[in-house]
């Protein structure tokens, strides 16, 4: 029997005791319910339930809750503390599960009625977890190895616009990428297998002008295509991309799955480039929901390569500090012997403007940045955008600021202008 245990952080927020609300949430996630039971005897609970084993207790209150919550007697007086809190499970209880394991982690505490705020920070998990799955088959070696990148990050880019062309359109953008020298491209999350634009078709119609640029040159842009779906339309979709030829699929995370995504990496013989989107819904308020810390490791294990982390400067609500902490944590080993490694995506409103703030933040060239528009609105055109990223980091590598740099690149020069 393993003698590790199964720890995750909380941010816990409630006008209660925290202490005593922290055993609640220890108990209604074991081996307790909301009244005593005749079967919890104290060599079961030394056995089965769950402990508190840190508990916090944070200086600052609010006046308010950051989560309503029904029958709650409020007052004037009332304060809601915060406290970070970390809760371990005998490992014996649940075994390496994960799905059974987001019941335990991150189930019906969110429910709980003392609880006016709880945000898991993050989670820790024994070596029985990385036994029992099969991790990244790819990572970041792989993905350098199927791209021919070695040294720098790999430059990429979304189809634009995101839905409404043709597979042969598609096909065409494609081409005048691969001319460019893109090394990634991707379908926009959008994009899946309506008629307008059918998979089978999309793949067929790609691959063509993918294999022939690689048949003259050398070298093979990556392209992830969207198969996002049920299980069977799925294993379709991964084997209509083997037959002619592709190097990369993509999933929806949210869409397919936890299960789901299991079930695609063990049949998988490409990398899988998880697209992240719907993640807001799991954390856009800060008192409730996953950190993409915790989050992220549930998909590695799963057996995804590419995780999007946002990006500097994005579009959304996520300030540039968390992006890079979600960058660093998919670089960050997860288990001696088995580092889960995978490489991360940066991806919104991405431009060349970017590129030093995303070198130096994240330390690190293991990463993709996808510019869309970045790339697809650039004055000069797509193969000019895709140039004046080239140009940006070498830039950053080197470590020459971009206005000096760009002097002598006029792509560079007019994405400077257009970003401004």
């Amino acid at each position: 029997m393993s003698t590790n245990r199964i720890e995750a952080d909380y941010l816990l927020e409630t006008p209660g005791d925290p202490r005593r609300v922290a055993e609640f949430m220890a108990g209604e996630q074991s081996s307790g319910t909301f009244v005593p039971v005749p079967g919890e005897t104290p060599e079961l609970k030394a056995r089965a339930a769950a402990r508190v084993i840190r508990l916090d207790v944070l200086d600052e209150s609010a006046p308010a809750p950051a989560l309503p919550s029904a029958g709650l007697k409020v007052t004037a007086e009332t304060k809601f503390r915060r406290a970070l809190v970390t809760l371990s499970w005998p490992f014996e209880i649940l075994g390496p599960s994960l799905p059974n394991l987001l019941a335990t982690v991150a189930g019906n505490l969110f429910e709980l009625k003392p609880v006016t705020g709880l945000r898991l920070l993050d989670i820790r998990l024994p070596a029985e977890f990385a036994d029992a799955y099969l991790g990244p088959g790819f990572g970041i070696a792989g993905t350098r190895r199927l791209s021919g990148v070695e040294g720098r990050p790999l430059i990429g880019t979304i189809i634009k616009p995101s839905v409404g062309l043709n597979p042969r359109e598609t096909a065409d953008l494609v081409a005048e990428l691969c001319r460019a020298g893109i090394d990634f491209i991707k379908d926009d999350e959008l994009q899946a297998d309506g008629p307008a634009c059918p998979f089978d078709e999309r793949v067929a119609e790609v691959m063509r002008v993918i294999n022939a640029h690689a048949d003259r040159t050398g070298k093979k842009p990556m392209y992830a295509f969207n198969l996002t779906g049920d299980l069977d339309e799925m294993r379709h979709r991964h084997d209509t991309l083997l037959q002619h030829g592709a190097t990369c699929m993509m999933a929806s995370l949210n869409s397919v799955g936890l299960a789901g995504m299991i079930a695609l990496r063990r049949f998988a013989q490409l990398p899988i480039h998880a697209h992240r989107n719907g993640w807001g819904y799991l954390t856009r308020h800060p008192m409730l929901g996953w950190s993409y810390i915790a989050w992220q490791k549930i998909w590695r294990l799963a057996g995804v390569d590419h995780m999007h982390v946002n990006g500097i400067g994005n579009k959304f609500a996520e300030d540039d500090e968390s992006c890079i902490a979600s960058a660093r944590a998919c670089l960050t080993p997860m288990f001696a012997g088995k580092p889960c490694t995978v490489m991360p995506v940066f991806s919104s409103a991405q431009t060349a403007r970017q590129a030093p703030a995303t070198y130096n933040g994240l330390g690190s060239v293991d990463l993709i940045v996808t510019a869309g528009g970045g790339i697809m609105a650039h004055p000069l055109g797509a193969a000019a955008g895709v140039e004046a990223m080239v140009d940006a980091w070498q830039a950053a590598l080197a470590g020459i600021p971009l206005p000096d740099y760009a002097q002598s690149r006029p792509s560079l020069k007019r994405a400077l202008e257009m970003a401004a």
